[in-house]
């Protein structure tokens, strides 16, 4: 076989080319993924970074929201407290005053702070500020509420002592003016005239002016009774007596010329009076009294005759008449 100087197929080609393709291939592809895990390193330290800022953020944002909360809680308990007092003491609203103007003065800037929702945490320490002063006022309003119940507590015993004296007062008062009504009634009562030596003459008047006493019920043309009144505790000055003549009839005569009417007695109701006349009484004397009763015709049979003074019946006498002949 002869030689040649070009290989055979059976023999390796040379690659020298070839290995340096490889090698600016596989470069390239260092390179490139280089690259891309520099890109993916920039990408995740970014994502790290954003998500620190967030969480940074978000921690800002949960801080402020609580500072926001813990004032608000404050100012909420402030304004129950607040509530309570005005509430529970309505007089003490009337007495407010300048210190009204100051709670709500204050109120008004708390409440501006606390509706502004970006609100700064210097804004927050100032409502914490007018918080503290408005609990301040508070605090004088609760010590303002503990003197004016200690006073309302003291003039509450007063009112309640005064209340038991004033039914002590009013129940002597009573008892008193049902004892001066009964000594009154008693001294009135004790006041009546008492009657005796009481006389009813039939009389018979006679054309000379002469009286005649009679029981003649036909020539008897006066009944003159007379009697005696005294009392020693009886005030001086006029006293009515009223004398009630019943018929033999048993009819209580009743006469308008002799002015009858009706009068009012303390045990007996209205009874109706013959005739009434007023004397003219001196303190501690005795008095005769006389009555006439005049009448156009005369009954026989028996005159009853009853002297009435202050409605009690203080003499009572009979007197009959006949168809003849003298009486006694």
């Amino acid at each position: 076989m002869a030689n040649t100087n070009y290989p055979s197929a059976n023999q390796p080609q040379n690659t020298g080319n070839d290995n340096n393709g490889n090698t600016t291939k596989n470069v390239l592809i260092g390179v490139l993924a280089a690259g891309l895990l520099g890109t993916w390193g920039y990408f995740l330290y970014d994502k790290n970074k954003a998500d620190e800022q967030i969480q940074i953020t978000q921690t800002q944002a949960n801080t402020a929201m609580s500072a926001r909360d813990s004032v608000q809680i404050l100012y909420n308990e402030s304004l129950t407290r607040l509530d309570s007092l005005t509430g529970n003491n309505n007089n003490l609203q009337g007495q407010l005053g300048e210190r009204q103007t100051d709670i709500t003065r204050l109120r008004s800037e708390i409440d501006r702070i606390m509706r502004n929702k970006n609100a700064s945490d210097a804004d927050l320490r100032r409502a914490r500020t007018l918080i503290g002063e408005l609990n301040g006022k508070i605090a004088n309003l609760e010590m303002e509420v503990a003197r004016l119940t200690g006073e309302n507590q003291e003039l509450a015993a007063n009112n309640t002592q005064l209340s038991q004296e004033r039914q002590v007062l009013e129940t002597n008062l009573q008892t008193t003016t049902s004892e001066r009504d009964e000594l009154a009634s008693t001294v009135d009562v004790a006041s009546t005239f008492t009657a005796s030596n009481i006389q009813i003459k039939p009389v018979n008047e006679k054309r000379n002016g002469k009286e005649k006493e009679t029981s003649n019920a036909k020539r008897v043309d006066k009944l003159l009774v007379s009697f005696d009144v005294e009392n020693r505790i009886a005030r001086s000055g006029p006293a009515d007596l009223y004398v009630i003549v019943t018929a033999p009839s048993g009819q209580v005569i009743n006469d308008a010329n002799l002015g009858s009417g009706m009068l009012s007695t303390r045990s007996e109701g209205d009874k109706q009076f013959t005739y009434k006349t007023t004397i003219d009484y001196e303190q501690g004397t005795r008095k005769t009294v006389q009555v006439p009763l005049r009448q156009s015709d005369f009954q026989t049979g028996n005159y009853k005759i009853e002297i009435y003074q202050n409605g009690l019946k203080i003499a009572e006498g009979v007197r009959s008449l006949k168809k003849g002949g003298l009486f006694g």
